[in-house]
């Protein structure tokens, strides 16, 4: 079955379009948002995607109305590969029916896994460059140092480290790696 999902950004754009368009490529159902693509919970998509079986077809007019970003098309994609659903993006000419289709979407596939790679590369290099600025990273201390001395006095005048622990509001595994410190 040939399923299409059409979306408009606002209540006052008019989706007729898209809508004939889909209507035109053969989809018999076709589900309808007025969401923003940057917004994840999208009514109508869930509903179109939780119809979706194996064989079918899913139609759009343009990408862009699944999402706006890579990443986003990527996982749509990928789950509808998973669960052998075909894919077709009207202005776009993407049919994952035909070799050239296939193509196009390894080559989506492909920019996803370049732009993933280059991201990891930015991080990498903001957490260096914070990092020679002093920056500490990672999550802050659960203890000062004045409460781990406080520990290590109360731990030598012979409190048991889970009563400081208790004491201290920590587990005693946060209070040993304190004491380690």
């Amino acid at each position: 079955m040939k399923i299409g999902y059409a979306r408009v950004s606002t209540d006052d754009q008019n989706p007729d379009l898209q809508l004939d368009a889909l209507k035109k490529a053969g989809c018999q159902k076709i589900y309808v948002d007025k969401a923003s693509g940057a917004k994840r919970q999208r009514p109508e998509l869930n509903k179109c995607l939780a119809a979706l079986d194996a064989d079918d077809v899913l139609i759009v007019w343009k990408l862009d109305r699944l999402g706006r970003s890579l990443h986003d098309l990527i996982g749509f994609l990928d789950d509808l590969k998973e669960r052998k659903i075909q894919f077709q993006s009207l202005t776009e000419s993407i049919d994952t029916k035909t070799p050239t289709g296939r193509a196009m979407w390894q080559m989506i596939g492909i920019l996803a896994e370049l732009e993933r790679s280059l991201i990891q590369e930015r991080t990498k290099a903001g957490r260096a460059a914070a990092q020679a600025r002093g920056v500490k990273m990672g999550r802050k201390p659960k203890l000062t140092p004045q409460q781990v001395k406080h520990a290590k006095k109360l731990i030598e005048e012979g409190e048991s480290p889970a009563h400081v622990a208790k004491l201290l509001n920590v587990a005693r595994s946060t209070l040993y790696l304190s004491l380690r410190e």
